[in-house]
């Protein structure tokens, strides 16, 4: 069998490595961003029209259900 390669770093860090603390955190923030944009994504994807028909149904002259969702 084939040695495994060691992932691990050898000697002393240098001066751009991170403690464990820093790593942690910055995934973490990752993670966090990342999670809130896909559920920003899908706030948007599933809200945009809603969002539309609310704000026609509010605008002056009044139209109704009908000629705001008509096409002409």
């Amino acid at each position: 069998m084939a040695p495994k390669a060691s992932l691990k770093g050898k000697g002393k860090a240098g001066k751009g490595s991170k403690g464990r603390k820093e790593q942690s955190t910055a995934n973490c923030v990752k993670e966090w961003s990342t999670w809130a944009m896909k559920k920003a994504k899908v706030i948007v994807h599933f809200g945009f029209i809603p969002l539309v028909i609310v704000i026609g149904m509010n605008s002056e002259p009044k139209p109704s259900l009908y000629q705001l969702l008509s096409p002409v």
